[in-house]
């Protein structure tokens, strides 16, 4: 059985359909309030901040996969983030249970230095403090041989569905509201984002390749990076519609974040989007070369078909 916890995000429901497609029916989908993705899902509601809530939900388990989320809340974030992260490897020693971890790039320096699957954790923030601290957590059991576990990182989302992000709400969210665009700071720097679907199906191929774990993996994105300018651009030529923006500067995010908590709860990740974001997917594109990454041209069309009701 595989089990996939925190189980009601986009990444996981496309996690479950892949996982069911290509590897297992046996399916375990564990959270507060699961809900089926497929018709075989096995649910099992339990808090992961509950030592034994989360060791009854793994037990059984070949692969279990960390995927939950939590609100845009540093203080919440501090407080619950290390303690799941706890509670999981524990059960996944006592069980023996394979662990795959998705993780996000928030610990990485915010530089235009390319980020690689060995780039020092350098964070800078609550956040990011938190993200490095479950990293670390892993990486030390790891290393010291107590759990066989895989770390698969991913930088910012695009996609269809729930999928949540900045790129997400201020461009193609607006798009489909018919709202003016807006770009966060600057609009000349490299993006580098990941399609939501493909960072799920890389994930279940990393957790059914055995020689795959113990280590850390970059998961695959189009290497054809884009800047807002040129991202808004392509937009445009694909709903044959011109796209007007605005970029947002950073004292206008400061002067928000004293009216909205949403806005304060940005200002850790906004700092990246000054500079060229180049995350380094080479090592997983060499290992798996069979694998098909969605084009950003691919990937508009999808949202764009999603929008009108063509999904």
């Amino acid at each position: 059985m595989q089990t996939i916890l925190g189980a009601n995000g986009q990444i996981a429901e496309e996690l479950a359909k892949e996982l069911h497609r290509n590897y297992t029916t046996d399916i375990r989908l564990v959270s507060r309030n699961p809900k089926k993705t497929n018709d075989t899902d096995q649910l099992f509601p339990a808090n992961l901040l509950d030592a034994h809530a989360t060791d009854k939900a793994i037990a059984g388990s070949e692969i279990a996969y960390l995927t939950v989320g939590l609100p845009m809340n540093a203080q919440v974030w501090e407080e619950q983030f290390p303690i799941m992260m706890k509670n999981v490897i524990e059960a996944c020693k006592q069980h023996k249970t394979k662990l795959v971890f998705f993780d996000n790039t928030y610990m990485y320096a915010k530089t235009n230095e390319p980020q690689i699957e060995e780039s020092p954790f350098v964070p800078v923030g609550q956040k990011s403090t938190v993200r490095a601290k479950m990293a670390t957590m892993l990486l030390n059991e790891i290393n010291n041989k107590t759990i066989e576990a895989v770390i698969c990182r991913a930088p910012e989302f695009y996609g269809t569905g729930k999928t949540q992000s900045i790129t997400n709400t201020l461009i193609f969210e607006n798009i489909k509201q018919s709202k003016k665009l807006k770009v966060p700071l600057k609009d000349d720097t490299l993006r580098t984002l990941i399609w939501t679907p493909d960072a799920s199906r890389a994930m279940a191929l990393i957790g059914n390749t055995p020689n795959a774990y113990n280590q850390t993996w970059h998961l695959p994105c189009d290497d054809n990076r884009f800047t807002y300018k040129e991202l808004i651009s392509l937009a445009s030529k694909i709903y044959q519609k011109e796209f007007k923006y605005s970029v947002i500067k950073m004292w206008l995010f400061e002067l928000g974040s004293l009216f909205n908590k949403q806005v304060k709860e940005l200002q850790e990740l906004l700092p990246r989007y000054k500079y060229d974001n180049l995350f380094i997917s080479d090592k997983f594109k060499k290992r798996f070369p069979g694998f098909k990454v969605t084009t950003y041209r691919e990937g508009i069309t999808q949202i764009m078909n999603e929008q009108n009701g063509n999904a």
